[in-house]
């Protein structure tokens, strides 16, 4: 029997994200140019800029007067607010000063070698520091788009749903934190190396996944926390071979775990061990910071709660009511996409993953086992294509290798599209961690930013939309995003707090 098949061909799916992605950035860059230009910033300390502790002078350097378009430099450096101070001064000096090190070095980098090659003629025109804004703005907004259509991508995997895929890309594009990603931060890199990569982990990429993971961590801190898919990756692989076996294959799996996960802790580690020769070797004991002489002498940790007074319960405070409210919507999005979850779907939750078939074998998720996701990936070719395989494979005789690779429970897993897909378990238990990270450890305001690359939020919320019951939700949503596109490109873009 052959199924008709109604939704419209993938490229027009990836073409109007794309087409979204790039008009939301284009809309984010005009609101700040826009409030620039009818207010007045809070702080207007934004063009200063003294001279680099190092006292090395870029050889694209341009002495201010000689510009040929101050006026132009000036208004591109007046755009540097919060923590892109810290972004561009680490670009153009490094990193020299102990809190600096809190700002991950992959955006920096960035920044320094497209303003010292494809920027470098314009230095003469607006000046050094100004070519460094302009290459984070320019670096940050195109990673931006890539990240958003790797979410489309990755959705199609995991849901088996091209229109709830594309729901959720759609709602990416005009997130909550989007001013964020429009500005000198790390979020846009670190959506684009984090999505990206999970999408080559679930498509059995292992090779390019890592590295992309890696790089995640080397944008930002909690890049590292993604080495939990691999090791939900690790476990499930692990269970299979031991269920058929295969001693000599679990072994492998487990060794090729723990390198990857090794892998992906790797540029964190060396960014502490780069802070470490800089701070505290050559000084005398008695002259040494505090965090030199630990143990495990982990210089972010140390950073974090001395100047920004993190820690567990620490931000619990009376004073900091208004911060919980403006994190209130994305940590009760969150905690609606987990809850509604793991009600609908208890055994899978509880399990981890695991299902116990009719022959009471246990069975990891079908998404991380060697030859079980075929028919998650079958989704990114087209119609065509898809019928042209099925021909082809109906023709073949199977080969008992291929069959005995996939676990008897995929056809039991497979049921379910959407949301309710087991697929979705890591990225929940994901999403669960970060949430309670934000509201129990961190600064809670910045909830909205850290959690806006999380896909199952996407997810959950293109499940509420298709549901006719809870449209009026999925208004409130869409709402919500309007509402702080709005008011974060307002108060962030003139210097006054906003997550």
């Amino acid at each position: 029997m052959t199924r008709t098949v109604t939704s419209p061909r993938p490229q027009a799916h990836e073409a109007l994200v794309l087409k979204s992605a790039i008009a939301s950035r284009l809309l984010l860059l005009t609101l700040i140019v826009l409030w620039r230009s009818l207010l007045s910033p809070y702080d207007t300390s934004a063009p200063l800029n003294p001279n680099c502790l190092s006292n090395i002078t870029s050889p694209h350097h341009a002495p201010e007067e000689h510009l040929l378009w101050p006026s132009m430099a000036s208004a591109i450096e007046s755009s540097i607010v919060w923590d892109a101070v810290y972004f561009v001064r680490i670009a153009q000096c490094g990193y020299e000063y102990e809190q600096l090190y809190a700002f991950f070095p992959l955006l920096p980098i960035c920044i320094s070698v497209l303003s010292r090659t494809v920027f470098a003629p314009l230095v003469p025109v607006i000046g050094e520091r100004a070519v460094l804004v302009l290459s984070g703005y320019v670096i940050n907004n195109i990673a931006f788009v890539f990240a958003a259509v790797y979410l489309y991508w990755l959705s199609v995997t995991v849901l088996k749903d091209r229109d709830a895929a594309l729901r959720a890309s759609l709602l990416f594009c005009f997130n909550p934190a989007s001013i964020f990603y429009s500005s000198i931060y790390t979020e846009s890199m670190y959506a684009l190396f984090s999505i990206g990569g999970l999408y080559h982990l679930v498509s059995r990429n292992n090779k390019i996944a890592v590295p992309w993971l890696a790089l995640s961590g080397f944008a930002r801190s909690n890049g590292v926390i993604n080495a939990g898919y691999i090791c939900f990756q690790t476990l499930h692989q692990a269970c299979d071979s031991i269920l058929r076996k295969k001693a000599f294959l679990t072994m492998k799996v487990l060794a090729g775990g723990a390198l990857h996960c090794i892998f992906i802790f790797t540029p964190f580690l060396a960014f502490q061990v780069y802070g470490y020769n800089n701070i505290c070797l050559g000084h005398s004991p008695d002259n040494m910071r505090p965090w030199c002489k630990a143990k495990v002498p982990l210089l972010y940790n140390y950073i974090q709660s001395h100047y920004w007074g993190v820690g567990f319960l620490r931000y619990f405070q009376f004073k900091q009511l208004p911060n919980f409210l403006l994190a209130s919507p994305i940590l009760s999005l969150a905690l609606c996409s987990i809850v509604h979850y793991v009600k609908s779907e208890p055994e899978k939750f509880f399990s981890l993953g695991f299902h116990a078939s009719t022959k009471d074998k246990n069975y990891g998720a079908v998404l991380f086992i060697p030859g079980a996701g075929l028919r998650a990936n079958i989704t990114h070719t087209t119609e065509k294509t898809s019928s042209k395989i099925q021909e082809k494979s109906n023709l073949r005789p199977k080969k008992p290798r291929i069959k005995e690779e996939v676990p008897a429970v995929l056809s039991e897993f497979s049921d379910k599209v959407g949301y309710q897909s087991v697929f979705v378990l890591p990225f929940i238990m994901h999403l669960g961690f970060l949430a309670a990270t934000a509201f129990f450890v961190m600064h809670v305001q910045v909830a909205t930013r850290f959690l806006s690359s999380s896909p199952p939020l996407y997810w959950f919320a293109s499940h509420i939309m298709k549901s006719h019951s809870n449209r009026r939700l999925g208004y409130m949503i869409w709402a919500y995003s309007a509402a702080y596109i709005l008011l974060g490109s307002l108060l962030f873009s003139n210097f006054y707090p906003f997550t």
